[in-house]
């Protein structure tokens, strides 16, 4: 049970990693890629490109949150503190 537990913690670490935002906006993109295909809604090629773009974006939206939090953090704790 100990190698289950193990393999499990390893596949978290690596999907979710340090970011739970990130793992979430690329799931929820794949989701939503995966509802246009099978609704045949757009064309493949057309859709490989919107979802790409759209993990790019995700991905980004993150960076920049966290970047934001630690420069309020970095503010709040300044030398005056």
């Amino acid at each position: 049970m100990r190698y289950v537990r193990g393999f499990g913690r390893f596949w978290w670490d690596f999907v979710v990693g340090d970011d739970w935002r990130i793992a979430a906006g690329v799931v929820g993109v794949l989701a939503a890629g995966a509802v246009l295909v099978w609704l045949d809604v757009l064309d493949e090629t057309l859709l490989v490109v919107l979802v790409a773009a759209a993990l790019v974006g995700v991905v980004l939206a993150s960076v920049v949150a966290g970047g934001l939090a630690a420069a309020r953090a970095a503010r709040s704790s300044g030398p005056g503190s």
